[in-house]
């Protein structure tokens, strides 16, 4: 099972709990995440990774940190870190892994993405 939906009571939003097989981090990608959501005073907060239109490959990763999750999201636990993705982007990110390096060059969050067919030279857009 892919996902399970928690119902909540008193407004809050219900969400549904996924498995890594729709998005996976690196143990590296944890850590920094974490240390971004310890510094902006929200050590319960979730990661949001979502893909809109855009880039020179038509599709785009957007990454924001968030309180917690909105209604109808996926909620999935991976590296000590809560990920969100919303039902529209979980049909591009399936299987995908996110990955983060300090490099100085090509530096930063990458994510891995089985379902796309192309991507560009940057490594910032792709397509489906």
């Amino acid at each position: 099972m892919i996902a399970q939906t928690i119902q909540k009571s008193g407004g809050a939003p219900s969400f549904r709990v996924g498995d890594e097989r729709l998005i996976k981090l690196t143990e590296n990608a944890g850590k920094k995440v974490g240390a971004l959501l310890n510094k902006q005073g929200r050590p319960n907060g979730v990661l949001r990774v979502a893909v809109v239109g855009g880039g020179c490959s038509g599709l785009q990763y957007k990454m924001d940190l968030q309180d917690h999750p909105a209604n109808r999201d996926f909620l999935v636990e991976s590296a000590g870190t809560r990920v969100v993705v919303d039902p529209k982007s979980a049909l591009y990110v399936t299987g995908s892994e996110l990955d983060y390096s300090d490099a100085l060059s090509e530096g930063g969050f990458k994510v891995k993405n089985p379902n796309a067919a192309t991507s560009c030279s940057c490594g910032e857009s792709f397509s489906a």
